[in-house]
Protein backbone atom coordinates (compact mmCIF):
# COMPACT_ATOMS: atom_id res chain seq x y z
CA UNK A 1 0.00 0.00 0.00
CA UNK A 2 3.03 2.42 0.98
CA UNK A 3 4.24 1.83 -2.66
CA UNK A 4 1.15 2.69 -4.73
CA UNK A 5 0.81 5.82 -2.21
CA UNK A 6 4.07 6.68 -2.84
CA UNK A 7 4.05 6.03 -6.55
CA UNK A 8 0.39 8.12 -7.16
CA UNK A 9 2.24 11.01 -5.11
CA UNK A 10 5.05 11.44 -7.41
CA UNK A 11 3.15 10.55 -10.46
CA UNK A 12 0.53 13.75 -9.28
CA UNK A 13 3.22 16.02 -8.22
CA UNK A 14 5.29 15.26 -11.83
CA UNK A 15 1.76 15.87 -13.83
CA UNK A 16 1.44 19.10 -11.68
CA UNK A 17 5.13 20.56 -12.24
CA UNK A 18 4.72 19.70 -16.05
CA UNK A 19 1.27 21.82 -16.38
CA UNK A 20 2.55 24.74 -14.25
CA UNK A 21 5.08 25.65 -16.49
CA UNK A 22 2.60 25.31 -19.44
CA UNK A 23 0.57 27.46 -18.35
CA UNK A 24 0.21 31.05 -18.37
CA UNK A 25 1.11 33.22 -15.86
CA UNK A 26 -1.59 36.52 -15.93
CA UNK A 27 -3.94 37.05 -13.69
CA UNK A 28 -3.44 33.90 -12.21
CA UNK A 29 -5.15 33.70 -8.37
CA UNK A 30 -2.70 33.64 -5.62
CA UNK A 31 -3.45 31.07 -2.92
CA UNK A 32 -0.44 31.01 -0.58
CA UNK A 33 0.44 33.10 2.43
CA UNK A 34 -1.76 31.15 4.58
CA UNK A 35 -2.00 29.52 7.74
CA UNK A 36 -4.33 26.35 7.60
CA UNK A 37 -5.04 25.19 11.83
CA UNK A 38 -7.25 22.36 12.16
CA UNK A 39 -8.63 19.77 13.76
CA UNK A 40 -9.93 16.23 12.83
CA UNK A 41 -9.60 12.38 12.85
CA UNK A 42 -7.01 10.25 11.32
CA UNK A 43 -4.21 6.97 11.66
CA UNK A 44 -1.01 6.60 10.67
CA UNK A 45 -0.57 3.64 8.46
CA UNK A 46 -3.65 1.57 9.03
CA UNK A 47 -1.81 0.81 12.68
CA UNK A 48 -3.25 0.57 16.12
CA UNK A 49 -6.44 -1.86 15.58
CA UNK A 50 -8.02 0.44 13.25
CA UNK A 51 -8.92 3.31 15.80
CA UNK A 52 -9.07 6.82 14.42
CA UNK A 53 -7.57 9.51 17.00
CA UNK A 54 -8.33 13.02 17.39
CA UNK A 55 -5.62 15.30 15.27
CA UNK A 56 -4.48 18.88 15.53
CA UNK A 57 -2.59 19.75 12.21
CA UNK A 58 -1.24 23.30 10.98
CA UNK A 59 0.75 24.13 8.01
CA UNK A 60 2.05 27.53 6.00
CA UNK A 61 1.11 27.60 2.62
CA UNK A 62 3.40 29.41 0.42
CA UNK A 63 2.85 30.12 -3.80
CA UNK A 64 5.36 27.98 -5.75
CA UNK A 65 4.19 28.03 -8.97
CA UNK A 66 0.74 29.34 -10.82
CA UNK A 67 -2.10 27.26 -9.07
CA UNK A 68 0.16 25.26 -6.85
CA UNK A 69 1.13 25.77 -2.68
CA UNK A 70 3.44 23.80 -1.13
CA UNK A 71 2.99 24.40 2.80
CA UNK A 72 5.38 22.97 5.61
CA UNK A 73 3.20 21.02 8.02
CA UNK A 74 3.05 19.32 11.40
CA UNK A 75 0.62 17.13 12.85
CA UNK A 76 -0.03 15.52 16.30
CA UNK A 77 -2.15 12.62 17.63
CA UNK A 78 -1.96 10.01 20.02
CA UNK A 79 -3.28 6.82 20.59
CA UNK A 80 -3.50 5.12 23.82
CA UNK A 81 -4.74 1.83 25.43
CA UNK A 82 -4.62 0.41 29.17
CA UNK A 83 -0.85 -0.02 29.63
CA UNK A 84 0.24 1.65 26.21
CA UNK A 85 0.29 5.41 24.63
CA UNK A 86 2.07 6.17 21.47
CA UNK A 87 2.50 9.37 20.06
CA UNK A 88 3.29 10.23 16.32
CA UNK A 89 4.20 13.68 15.00
CA UNK A 90 3.90 13.52 11.57
CA UNK A 91 6.35 16.80 9.57
CA UNK A 92 6.87 17.15 5.89
CA UNK A 93 5.52 19.41 3.04
CA UNK A 94 2.27 19.49 1.26
CA UNK A 95 1.92 20.49 -2.29
CA UNK A 96 -1.80 21.47 -3.23
CA UNK A 97 -2.99 22.32 -6.80
CA UNK A 98 -5.86 24.15 -6.96
CA UNK A 99 -8.84 23.68 -9.20
CA UNK A 100 -10.75 27.18 -9.16
CA UNK A 101 -10.01 28.26 -12.71
CA UNK A 102 -11.12 25.16 -14.10
CA UNK A 103 -14.07 24.38 -11.78
CA UNK A 104 -15.49 28.22 -12.77
CA UNK A 105 -15.45 28.15 -9.21
CA UNK A 106 -16.83 31.56 -7.14
CA UNK A 107 -14.28 33.66 -5.66
CA UNK A 108 -15.32 32.50 -2.26
CA UNK A 109 -14.49 29.22 -3.11
CA UNK A 110 -11.26 27.15 -3.48
CA UNK A 111 -10.94 23.12 -4.39
CA UNK A 112 -7.64 21.44 -4.89
CA UNK A 113 -5.87 17.98 -5.02
CA UNK A 114 -3.17 17.64 -2.99
CA UNK A 115 -0.16 15.40 -1.96
CA UNK A 116 2.43 15.21 1.47
CA UNK A 117 6.03 13.73 2.17
CA UNK A 118 7.58 13.61 5.32
CA UNK A 119 8.40 11.58 8.15
CA UNK A 120 6.70 10.68 11.33
CA UNK A 121 8.44 10.93 14.36
CA UNK A 122 6.81 8.21 16.77
CA UNK A 123 7.02 7.54 20.49
CA UNK A 124 6.11 4.86 22.70
CA UNK A 125 5.39 4.06 26.27
CA UNK A 126 4.33 1.51 28.03
CA UNK A 127 3.50 1.78 31.96
CA UNK A 128 5.95 0.65 34.39
CA UNK A 129 4.11 -2.28 35.80
CA UNK A 130 2.86 -3.57 32.27
CA UNK A 131 4.15 -7.34 32.22
CA UNK A 132 3.00 -8.42 28.82
CA UNK A 133 4.27 -8.53 25.42
CA UNK A 134 5.42 -5.15 24.65
CA UNK A 135 5.99 -6.07 21.16
CA UNK A 136 2.51 -6.35 20.51
CA UNK A 137 2.91 -2.99 18.83
CA UNK A 138 4.87 -2.31 16.00
CA UNK A 139 6.31 1.32 15.07
CA UNK A 140 5.27 1.84 11.67
CA UNK A 141 7.83 3.16 8.73
CA UNK A 142 8.53 6.56 9.79
CA UNK A 143 7.83 7.56 5.81
CA UNK A 144 4.69 9.58 6.34
CA UNK A 145 2.21 10.06 3.04
CA UNK A 146 -1.09 11.48 2.52
CA UNK A 147 -3.29 12.12 -0.93
CA UNK A 148 -5.96 15.22 -0.35
CA UNK A 149 -9.19 16.76 -1.80
CA UNK A 150 -10.36 19.87 0.02
CA UNK A 151 -12.25 22.42 -0.45
CA UNK A 152 -11.73 26.30 1.40
CA UNK A 153 -14.94 28.66 1.63
CA UNK A 154 -13.78 32.58 2.20
CA UNK A 155 -15.77 34.51 4.96
CA UNK A 156 -13.65 37.92 3.60
CA UNK A 157 -9.90 38.32 2.55
CA UNK A 158 -8.48 37.24 5.83
CA UNK A 159 -10.60 34.35 7.23
CA UNK A 160 -11.75 31.36 5.37
CA UNK A 161 -13.23 27.63 7.05
CA UNK A 162 -11.76 24.63 5.17
CA UNK A 163 -12.48 20.81 4.99
CA UNK A 164 -9.41 18.30 3.96
CA UNK A 165 -10.14 14.74 3.43
CA UNK A 166 -7.60 12.43 3.04
CA UNK A 167 -6.18 8.71 2.66
CA UNK A 168 -4.87 9.12 6.47
CA UNK A 169 -5.97 12.53 8.31
CA UNK A 170 -8.70 14.37 7.84
CA UNK A 171 -9.03 17.86 9.13
CA UNK A 172 -11.65 21.04 9.52
CA UNK A 173 -10.46 24.09 10.35
CA UNK A 174 -9.40 27.48 10.22
CA UNK A 175 -7.50 29.62 7.18
CA UNK A 176 -5.95 32.96 8.19
CA UNK A 177 -5.21 34.51 4.85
Amino acid sequence: MMKIKFVFLMFFLSVMFFNLYAQKTASVEKYGNTLNLGLGIGGYSGYYGGHSMPVLAANYEFDAANYFTLAPFITFYSYGSDHYRETIIPLGVKGSYYFDKLLHADSKWDFYLAGSLGFAIVNTSWDNNYHGDRNYYHTPDPLFLDIHAGAEYHFNQRLGIFLDLSTGISTIGLAIH
